[in-house]
């Protein structure tokens, strides 16, 4: 950050300036690689989308990234595995920065990537921008939240798909980021459980909107959009409990087609589908890739929090202490039982 500060009497802030994105993005050029892994993923996750491509699409990868080495290592151990599927799934990898709190805590790596709330923002964002980098040009796409909505400009061009999260998902301010960004955008369901909400969502992102906003140059500015065609449904779960089984996804459907939009969805096998614990997110991926293999088209995608390590881990005092490839977030699959499931998926969907 710019050692220029400025302090508005009276208030209870100070504001440190920041560079702007497309500082960042002259500074971390994407490469012509990783230009190609995202054109072609965002335009095959389009044609799931749409129902043009048939193959099902498994968004898997830490619940939040903390450590980059070991998200390298996570992206490594997926492309191999891609490497050895046939031709029903579509991988992307989830890469997730920005970690929203029900109340209070560490907010993700862009907010405090010393993980020792320094809150070293600028650090943050451009060691975001360079891991996608080198995770797109290994070739892998990559999945992310948007929450902050300044802080897509700094690296939403190596991004391929996006989630609007459960707490966000009724908000003006995200469906008209979502209006903006030319990357297919899920709306997940909302914290009660209801589809209503994210339905909303998906049919305001669709249209055309201008509102006061930042540009990639960093200057407030009035933000004109064209609309999202690609925003889609993402079931979680919610307080009353899971909705991933085949009545709560023929309600889903319902919903859908009352508003005149795609009857395709997404599935995130954690959070309330899984009520919290990681060691059924397996149970319900295999639920729900069955449903897709009976017969149900709509079922277009499926989430997993997976890391190397299973569980999760407090973040504590000492990062130093911290156990390798395992979350500082919401508990996550383990990578032999991610390896397991998603060969299982493939040869089911090839039976």
């Amino acid at each position: 950050m710019s050692s220029q500060k400025s302090h508005v009497q009276g208030l209870g802030f100070s504001s440190n300036h920041l560079f702007s994105p497309l500082e960042l993005v002259d500074r971390l050029p994407r490469s012509d690689k990783a230009a190609e892994t995202v054109n072609n993923a965002r335009e095959t996750i389009k044609n799931i989308l749409h129902g043009d491509d048939a193959r099902l699409m498994i968004i898997t990868g830490p619940c939040s990234i903390h450590d980059e080495e070991a998200a390298l290592d996570y992206a490594r151990r997926l492309i191999e595995l891609r490497d050895r599927l046939g031709d029903k799934l579509f991988i992307v990898m989830r890469v997730y920065f920005e970690k929203p709190r029900t109340t209070v805590g560490w907010k993700g790596l862009i907010n405090d990537p010393e993980l020792n709330e320094t809150f070293d923002i600028s650090q943050g964002l451009q060691r975001a921008r360079r891991l996608l980098q080198e995770i797109n040009d290994m070739g892998m796409p990559a999945a992310c939240e948007f929450l902050d909505p300044v802080v897509p400009h700094y690296f939403e061009d190596l991004v391929s798909w996006v989630a609007i999260g459960a707490r966000t998902t009724e908000s003006q301010t995200h469906r008209q980021m979502a209006s903006a960004i030319g990357i297919p955008v899920g709306f997940k369901n909302g914290t009660d459980g209801s589809f209503d909400t994210a339905a909303d969502g998906i049919m305001a992102a669709r249209n055309q909107h201008s509102y006061v906003g930042t540009g990639p140059d960093g200057h407030v500015c009035v933000l004109r959009t064209d609309g999202n065609p690609d925003g889609h449904l993402v079931l979680r779960g919610g307080k009353l409990g899971p909705n991933y089984d085949s009545e709560s996804i023929g309600s889903a459907r319902e919903v859908l087609a009352k508003g005149d939009l795609d009857q395709r969805l997404v599935v995130d096998c954690s959070h309330g589908n899984s009520n919290k614990d990681h060691e059924r997110q397996p149970l319900v991926f295999e639920d729900v890739v069955s449903q897709r293999a009976r017969g149900d088209e709509s079922i277009v995608g499926v989430m997993l929090e997976s890391n190397i390590n299973p569980g999760s881990q407090k973040l504590g005092g000492d990062p130093s202490t911290l156990e390798y490839g395992v979350s500082i977030t919401d508990a996550c699959v383990g990578w032999d039982k991610t390896e397991e499931i998603i060969l299982w998926a493939n040869d089911t969907l090839d039976s």
